[in-house]
């Protein structure tokens, strides 16, 4: 694979066409204007675009962060050239009707089409990507009056959005933020306060930007039941809805990053002189909901980047084992002998197969979720519609939470399999591994995470999320076991087997002590219990793999015509899931007897014995 190639060229379809049967979803009248090659000529644009503007300047835009010179933010031309060209091929409207000026396309498309831009280049896919998501939440939660005034042109990508949400003192906690909104006469508001490490939140590359702020309308209810949601653009609208003079909202200063350094990360002040005008989204007090809608989608657009920059990592890293020559192997291991490379040495391909795993496993579970809010916007049944819809909110935790884990964990490996190079600046793989060192931390950290699953997810609506998944699961694993042309993917299916009811134990002891002081210890040990979820989870990702891989080398073999490279495809593929079952799956081994333990070894440690 050649080093600008982003993507190998049968990863994608595979896992769109043949794992999750993405072409079906032309059957439903939302798609019915498109087919494959439709898809495929979006994705293959996507593949262009990101190559040719987006991945040149990736290192440059590292070294060369933003600079803030008390007036305006600068940066290297180059983001500004990508991200017009991005805006201009209609992307960012993808997912949108026709009659929005969007491409009508599938949100599984979609996702595929963002793999490329955050492998060649995550810092600036964000102004754009961050811009969606906006979008998202004005979409689904404002009125048509606020709608109209930013919408189209966030569509389009004159404007560009972000969200506004932690605060200097607050952190994660949302229920202590203090930023405030007084309501006016003309039923806007005005915003005083202060919010950090807002991604994207002042530029030049758009006219304007829509800012989603979290703030507190005086005597609402206490904690997170008062928040409200506001639009606050960088500079007013006329009554003409044209761009007017510069609203109340200021740069503070830029955050000065571990990786991420070509988007801008910003503390923000909003009503220093008292004239910030915001906008109430929906209605107030509401506002973590709707935010949460955002936050939601953003979640598994994070898990997808982190496993997209793995990727790309694990890719350089093959590269390179296979031009570097370093030692002998047996039988020619003689000092005449010529050097090999160092992809033949056992352990290098420990740790490419460990990337590979991580990486590619975690594709194909965003995929898989991206998947499934296609299948619940085209499903017809009001139950099954249900069903899928507890199940995606059952997974987002694990979608956001175990890429963001291991695609680092990935580019870790990527620079030692350089070796010494792989720790200078010369060579890329560190700047992946900081790039990606972001994603367990934004969107709500993988802590977080792990409680919410453990506190939440898994009990909510009688526990109807891991019914639906067991289901989906044990279709799969009963598929692979009969299917004749899938031995290798059968025998990983009765291995899985097993920590299922390890799982199911696991659970129902945990469902008696939740009610009892021993609850305590949870908080402790709740990524304890994402691990066991999440191995279990991203194993039947990888038979899923396993299996269409198998079915489709049978293919090959019975036909008069071989294709090796895809042959080598497929056996990656299988040799993938073999490794992730039989190297990380007996991993949880550990957690499960911490949980049935109710191990309270990190509970019971005290502050002063740190």
């Amino acid at each position: 694979m050649a080093a600008d190639t982003l993507i190998n060229d049968f990863e994608l379809p595979f896992q769109l066409y043949d794992v999750l049967g993405t072409e079906n979803l032309t059957k439903h009248p939302k798609f019915a204007e498109h087919s494959r090659e439709t898809f495929d000529a979006v994705l293959d644009t996507a593949n262009k675009i990101a190559t040719e503007l987006f991945l040149p300047h990736n290192h440059v835009a590292d070294k060369n962060e933003p600079q803030f010179d008390g007036k305006k933010v600068s940066m290297i031309s180059d983001v500004k050239v990508a991200f017009d060209t991005f805006r201009e091929s209609g992307f960012i409207a993808g997912r949108y009707s026709f009659d929005d000026g969007g491409m009508q396309l599938p949100e599984t498309v979609m996702t595929a089409v963002a793999g490329y831009f955050m492998a060649a280049n995550p810092s600036t896919t964000a102004y754009p990507f961050l811009t969606t998501a906006a979008i998202n939440v004005i979409s689904h939660f404002a009125s048509d009056e606020i709608k109209d005034a930013f919408m189209p042109r966030m569509l389009t990508g004159e404007f560009t959005g972000t969200m506004a949400l932690t605060e200097p003192h607050a952190g994660s906690s949302l229920a202590d933020i203090k930023t405030t909104a007084m309501k006016q006469e003309d039923g806007s508001y005005r915003i005083k306060g202060s919010k950090i490490y807002i991604s994207a939140g002042d530029h030049e590359l758009s006219d304007n930007i829509v800012h989603l702020v979290l703030a507190k309308v005086p005597g609402g209810p206490g904690g997170v039941k008062g928040i409200s949601l506001f639009a606050v653009p960088k500079y007013r609208l006329n009554d003409d809805l044209s761009v007017g003079e510069r609203n109340d909202v200021h740069l503070t200063g830029l955050i000065h990053k571990l990786g991420y350094r070509g988007a801008t990360s910003t503390a923000l002040s909003f009503g220093d002189t008292g004239e910030c005008r915001g906008y109430l989204i929906g209605e107030e007090h509401f506002g973590l909901r709707y935010m949460f809608k955002m936050m939601n989608e953003a979640r598994i657009a994070v898990g997808f980047g982190a496993a997209m920059i793995g990727y790309r990592g694990y890719q350089y890293s093959l590269d390179y084992a296979k031009d570097r020559t370093q030692g002998r192997i047996a039988p020619n291991n003689k000092p005449e002998d010529a050097a090999t490379a160092i992809i033949n040495h056992g352990d290098v391909k420990r740790m490419l197969l460990a990337q590979k795993a991580y990486s590619e496993g975690g594709i194909s579970l965003c995929l898989y979720g991206s998947n499934l809010i296609d299948r619940i916007n085209t499903c017809e049944d009001a139950t099954l519609k249900n069903e899928l819809s507890e199940l995606l909110d059952l997974l987002t935790p694990v979608l956001k939470a175990w890429p963001s884990e291991y695609g680092p964990k990935a580019n870790d490996l990527g620079i030692q399999v350089l070796g010494g190079a792989g720790y200078t600046r010369e060579y890329q793989a560190e700047q992946f591994w900081r790039d990606n060192r972001l994603n367990p931390i934004h969107e709500g950290t993988n802590g977080i995470q792990a409680l919410d699953l453990s506190f939440r997810k898994l009990w909510q609506k009688g526990g109807l999320g891991i019914q639906i998944l067991k289901r989906e699961i044990t279709q799969d694993l009963e598929t692979a076991s009969t299917l004749k042309t899938t031995p290798e993917a059968a025998k990983l299916a009765g291995k899985l087997t097993s920590y299922m009811g390890h799982l199911h134990e696991v659970l129902l002891h945990l469902s008696k002590i939740l009610q009892t002081e021993k609850a305590i210890t949870l908080t402790g040990n709740a990524q304890a219990l994402m691990n066991i979820f999440a191995t279990i989870v991203v194993s039947w990702i990888w038979i899923r793999q396993a299996s269409k891989a198998e079915q489709l080398l049978s293919e090959i073999n019975d036909s008069a015509t071989q294709d090796t490279e895809k042959q080598n495809f497929y056996h990656g593929k299988i040799q993938a899931a073999k490794y992730f079952i039989d190297w990380e799956l007996p991993l949880i081994k550990r957690d499960i007897a911490l949980l049935n333990n109710d191990n309270a070894v990190c509970t019971d440690m005290q502050a002063d014995w740190f």
